[in-house]
């Protein structure tokens, strides 16, 4: 079993190009799966039926198991079954029809304005560190890109000397290794002309020879971590609004939820995150018009 297991995730690295994290969940998941199996007295993942299926299902909700990773359970065992139907090593998906628990509705956290403002205030500029972290800050929240982009980003990605706008836009590498277009307003592009100019070179001074070109460094002259900016968004939202629930990724619901608010179509809004299907962008309508009823709520007479 171990081998199939291995192959398919090969397959989901080399060619479906998935990120290392769904890769590392997956295998975890199907591990436990094929421990399952063998408690069970199987020793085939061709020969798995669909009440045996629904039987493992049914035990990791005995056990208490969240519905979210119940579903990402249930979606490993799929990647895998219609992997073995398209190398023809079995006829049936016994996953088909098999359905997962529904999850509750839950919106995204995300800052309103006057919050981010107080939050891209709150690095002490006079400080390399400090300056890194206001481009930091204002990179996140002026492209909306998630926080494994932004830690991945080197000097050339961003080419701001010629710019004659103000703006700055630039390719990244999301999930899936598809790429897409983002922007960066005015405030970004001065933060991270600050910070290249009297902040990185300070930081870089312990970079080692063969440290790639990454625009983020942190103390030692390495790149920057997506544990390591969770940190100091941590840090800097406790000095400054302290709300519970204010991730790194919230400053992306962030961005998107602005937009809507001003004014920006949902298709533009999608292409900025880089979602491949709008209905992972809807959720930020019922954000949006949830902000809306709150402001008739206060504003108007009759309300």
């Amino acid at each position: 079993m171990a081998h199939e297991v291995d192959e398919y995730l090969e397959y989901l690295t080399e060619v479906q190009r998935s990120s290392p994290h769904t890769v590392k969940a997956y295998a975890e998941d199907l591990h436990h799966f094929t421990t399952w199996l063998a408690h069970e007295g199987k020793d085939d993942l061709r020969a798995v039926s669909v009440s045996e299926v629904r039987q493992y299902l049914a035990g990791l909700m005995q056990s208490g198991l969240a519905r979210t990773s119940m579903g990402r359970h249930l979606s490993a065992l799929r990647g895998l079954f219609r992997f073995f139907v398209s190398r023809r090593y079995r006829d049936d998906d016994p996953t088909t029809g098999v359905r997962a628990p529904k999850l509750p509705e839950r919106l995204p956290h995300f800052l309103e304005e006057d919050e981010v403002g107080e939050l891209l205030r709150a690095p002490d500029i006079t400080t390399p560190q400090g300056l890194r972290d206001r481009a930091l800050l204002e990179v996140l929240y002026a492209s909306g890109m998630r926080v494994s982009e932004l830690v991945s980003l080197d000097q050339r990605n961003i080419d701001i000397a010629d710019t004659t706008s103000g703006l700055a836009a630039l390719r990244i590498t999301g999930k899936g290794r598809k790429q897409r277009i983002v922007v960066l307003g005015e405030e970004a592009v001065a933060a991270v002309s600050a910070y290249r100019e009297g902040g990185r070179p300070a930081l870089g001074e312990k970079s080692a020879p063969d440290t790639p070109d990454a625009l983020f460094l942190n103390r030692f002259g390495g790149r920057l971590t997506a544990r390591s900016v969770a940190r100091m968004l941590h840090k800097y939202v406790m000095l400054t609004c302290a709300r519970r629930g204010i991730s790194p990724h919230a400053l992306r619901h962030t961005f998107a939820t602005h937009l809507l608010n001003h004014g920006a179509d949902l298709r533009t809004v999608q292409q900025l995150l880089g979602h491949v299907s709008l209905a992972s962008t809807e959720i930020y309508t019922h954000v949006s018009a949830r902000r809306l009823r709150e402001v008739y709520e206060q504003a108007h007479p009759r309300a």
